[in-house]
């Protein structure tokens, strides 16, 4: 049981720590050139990370990348791609705050209670009350009081589409690391999920403007906010359950509002803080209900 929880604690800091890598998405985001459409910026990233991937896996692909379920690996690479096209189109349509919110709050909704369907696994009541709490206050620090939230259906549809497809690729990714290494996993699930993305970015996006400062901004997030980011997120799902690491990428918002704040400079209002403090309480709440659920 000690063993299982230490396994666990380490687990969830490695989810933490990915999501704070994926808070600094937006900073980094913001530094790119103007004229490099978001298609672009999440395509290339995905290729990147590929060949980080690449790298970490070639030794260990030819033992290991055959042991792979090829359904989930497919299914795994999809929503990732559907995840990138999705939240970029509905960001831009629902506004950044709303979308950002709808986006990153729906996702551990939709893994929980596919969890429960698909794996007869309901999470506890306090990793449901810690959830919502934690989308909660996850939203009042994206809309910060100052944000409409009339939106298109449209775009809401698209960035309820990407809480979902982020939701889906936890469940299968989890799948995947029972069967080979991360790096393996991510290999797979990454390389498909950018050979699928290149195209849809060149078809919205129309020809990259690729200045040289550009290739800073991507390689940091291909190869840290993406490719180690994602190492750490799949190897931590050998521990916990696939829904706790989807509320645990919770700890995203916190980064970005940190960041915004020392970095960017912006003066978030008084209801933005309550709402960090109702994510710091939610994700205390659900990494309470995970250990209890592995002792």
């Amino acid at each position: 049981m000690a063993g299982m929880n230490t396994a666990s604690l380490r687990s969830i800091a490695m989810v933490l720590l990915a999501a704070m890598l994926w808070g600094t998405t937006g900073t980094a985001q913001s530094l790119a050139p103007a004229g490099l459409s978001p298609y672009w910026v999440g395509a290339l990233r995905l290729a990147v990370a590929s060949a980080f991937f690449a790298v970490l896996a070639w030794p260990a692909w030819r033992r290991h990348g055959a042991r792979l379920h090829r359904g989930s690996v497919l299914l795994a690479a999809a929503c990732v791609a559907v995840y990138n096209l999705s939240f970029f189109a509905g960001v831009k349509s629902a506004g950044v705050a709303l979308g950002t919110a709808l986006a990153i709050g729906s996702g551990p909704i939709w893994a929980g209670l596919l969890q429960a369907v698909l794996l007869r696994r309901l999470p506890a009541p306090a990793w449901w009350l810690g959830t919502l709490l934690g989308v909660a206050g996850g939203a009042a620090m994206a809309l910060d009081g100052g944000a409409s939230v009339r939106a298109p259906l449209f775009g809401v549809a698209l960035c309820l589409l990407a809480g979902l497809a982020y939701a889906v690729y936890a469940l299968a990714n989890k799948r995947l690391v029972a069967q080979a290494g991360p790096a393996v996993v991510n290999l797979a699930v990454f390389g498909l999920a950018g050979l699928l993305s290149l195209p849809v970015a060149a078809l919205l996006g129309g020809a990259p403007a690729l200045a040289p400062e550009t290739w800073g901004v991507v390689l940091y997030l291909g190869l840290v906010a993406t490719g180690l980011a994602y190492l750490l997120f799949s190897a931590a799902l050998r521990h916990i359950s696939g829904a706790t690491g989807v509320t645990l990428a919770l700890a995203e918002p916190v980064t970005a509002f940190v960041l915004a704040i020392l970095v960017v400079g912006e003066q978030p209002s008084a209801m933005a803080f309550w709402g960090l403090g109702g994510v710091l309480a939610g994700l205390l709440l659900v990494i309470w209900a995970e250990l209890r659920a592995q002792s």
